[in-house]
């Protein structure tokens, strides 16, 4: 990348500023996080693109998309930065009792629900001064993030994980038929009964198939999902309200099921049980911030 030729003209302030537009995929939000001038920015990636020989990020009527060529350079780009900020990082060591950073852990909302409290409270013991962002991240886009340092930690359902990333178990995950207290189902939980039923599905896109419907379509059953939501903490409302009933992980239930008058009931089916990882690139891990987060999650949940 910055080969003996170019190296000596090369400017390495410039490769905080391909981080910061990769990871915002916008010019003024990269300059807003990079505490600079939009022209700033602007001039910096001039600079990269006759350094580095291409475009880099093209515009876009949303802001800006990468190229080809600044795909596969995030990731040693992503890996030079973690060692220069290792190497600075060496002159004051990471002390979470003083540090003022700032930590930002991506995880699909029913996981936020369950880990954020617990998080929270240790936090405010042991490292008050830092402030932690969270970021909605899904199975599917969770690598992507952590390439991109749009997140430190990502803690997702992931079976299988690259090599660049450390990864931990945090918890295994089971679920329930969850309706509100009082609803017919908890007395009579068959399948029948819950085919019969109104459900709910938890879907940012509006897809109303998931997992069960896979399940009840190999015994040859098939059910009404009358409602579609967002997030999990809607759903959790939108059961307590009605006599729709949804399949819910255990953990959030626990957490906060008896705030909204909610039951969970057993599946009259073999349920499967899933795998929360933390997840983290290795290159970040040499940061001992980063290093002190990853190992905070798996204490606290």
């Amino acid at each position: 990348m910055l080969n003996e030729i170019h190296l000596g003209h090369a400017d390495l302030n410039l490769l905080p500023v391909f981080e910061a537009v990769l990871a915002e995929r916008h010019v003024g939000k990269a300059a807003q996080r990079l505490h600079l001038t939009p022209s700033a920015v602007s001039h910096g990636l001039n600079r990269l693109r006759f350094l580095l020989n291409d475009p880099l990020f093209l515009r876009t009527p949303k802001g800006v998309a990468p190229t080809a060529r600044a795909i596969e350079l995030a990731e040693p780009i992503a890996d030079i930065l973690a060692r220069v900020r290792r190497v600075v990082a060496t002159a004051e060591p990471f002390d979470p009792a003083r540090s003022e950073r700032r930590f930002t852990i991506g995880a699909p909302d029913g996981t936020v629900a369950v880990l954020l409290p617990p998080l929270l409270r240790e936090i405010q013991l042991t490292a008050p001064r830092i402030d932690i962002s969270i970021r909605y991240v899904q199975r599917d886009t969770a690598v992507a993030e952590l390439d991109a340092r749009t997140v430190d930690v990502a803690i997702v359902p992931l079976d299988e994980i690259p090599s660049r990333f450390v990864e931990k178990m945090i918890f295994e995950e089971d679920f329930l038929i969850v309706s509100r207290a009082g609803h017919p189902f908890a007395d009579a939980p068959t399948l029948d009964h819950l085919c019969d039923l109104q459900h709910l599905v938890v879907s940012l896109t509006g897809d109303p198939h998931a997992y069960i419907d896979d399940v009840l379509a190999g015994e040859g059953r098939s059910r009404r999902v009358a409602l579609t939501v967002p997030n999990f903490m809607l759903a959790l409302a939108a059961i307590a309200a009605t006599d729709l009933v949804a399949a819910l992980p255990k953990s959030l239930l626990a957490m906060h099921g008896a705030r909204f008058g909610l039951i969970g009931t057993p599946a009259p089916f073999p349920t499967r049980r899933f795998q929360l990882r933390a997840v983290a690139p290795k290159v970040a891990m040499m940061d001992a911030g980063v290093e002190w987060l990853f190992g905070l999650l798996g204490r606290v949940v």
